[in-house]
């Protein structure tokens, strides 16, 4: 399946796969910027109480691949940089998820962590979708972040890799799927990640701050591993792209500068500006 579309200004016409839907590119005719549609009903929120009744039972875990697992972390290495330790689960339920850790670099001065895992089983994808059927999740951390197993006893620490966990596993359990402008709040309603930020809900998008190629993996004919960018945000930019669409997230986002680099600090794109003037 791929995704038509015409550039809205020129009306030049483009064919893409559908793993581009959101991406962001530059009409090659007029220059104009443009954001490729999602044909596919991706706009939802996925919450964990609407998708209860939909919870499966504990599943065995798939065998252990270790050539897949190679796969996965020789293709990290090769587009991100040299993997310096691997978070690995000492108890899975439904797949066992790994989070591979680069560390800060001359070109990447952040942490980028990766899961490893979450593809081992097929997503519930709907029909026309079956190239997505396999994803794995990133998210990246500033320089300074504590990340050792001590500093992980305090969940100020420890919320991103628990953010990924829970993500990891959240299709598998609920017999669903995530893909690109998904969005996921913490609760109903949205609670902060942690104590120290206002953070409630993630929203998938492509890896803003990786080289294109890192964005897929093939592992066979049948399956190509999406990689996917967990961007959290403050509840008033959840709430923009339900009432205003994803375009218009983006837009807020792109304007604060904002990426899958947490920074618990960072402007709230979306916060509301009070004028004594009315």
């Amino acid at each position: 399946m791929a995704i038509v579309f015409r550039c809205e200004k020129c009306d030049t016409r483009y064919r893409v796969n559908l793993d581009k839907a959101g991406c962001r590119a530059t009409c090659r005719r007029c220059g104009q910027n443009i954001v490729v549609p999602d044909p596919m009903p991706r706009d939802q929120v996925l919450d964990l109480p609407t998708l209860q009744d939909q919870r499966q039972p504990s599943l065995p875990l798939p065998p252990a691949d270790p050539a897949r697992f190679k796969l996965v972390a020789d293709h990290i290495e090769h587009h991100l940089g040299p993997i310096d330790y691997v978070f690995h689960e000492l108890v899975s339920e439904y797949v066992h998820i790994d989070i591979h850790r680069i560390p800060p670099q001359k070109h990447r001065p952040w942490y980028t962590l990766v899961t490893s895992g979450m593809s081992e089983r097929p997503m519930t994808v709907p029909d026309g979708a079956e190239s997505l059927r396999f994803a794995e999740l990133l998210i990246c951390l500033p320089p300074h972040w504590p990340l050792s197993m001590e500093d992980f006893r305090d969940e100020r620490n420890y919320w991103p890799i628990r953010l990924l966990k829970v993500l990891a596993r959240l299709p598998h359990e609920f017999q669903t799927w995530l893909g690109l402008s998904h969005s996921i709040p913490n609760g109903e309603p949205p609670r902060p990640y942690a104590v120290n930020t206002k953070f409630c809900c993630s929203v998938l998008v492509p890896p803003l701050t990786c080289p294109d190629p890192f964005r897929t993996l093939q592992i066979d004919d049948d399956q190509t591993v999406q990689f996917y960018a967990v961007l959290p945000l403050f509840p008033e930019e959840l709430d923009c792209k339900l009432r205003d669409g994803m375009n218009v997230l983006i837009d807020r986002l792109d304007s604060a500068r904002v990426t899958e680099v947490v920074n618990i600090r960072r402007k709230n794109s979306c916060r509301k500006r009070w004028s004594l003037f009315g």
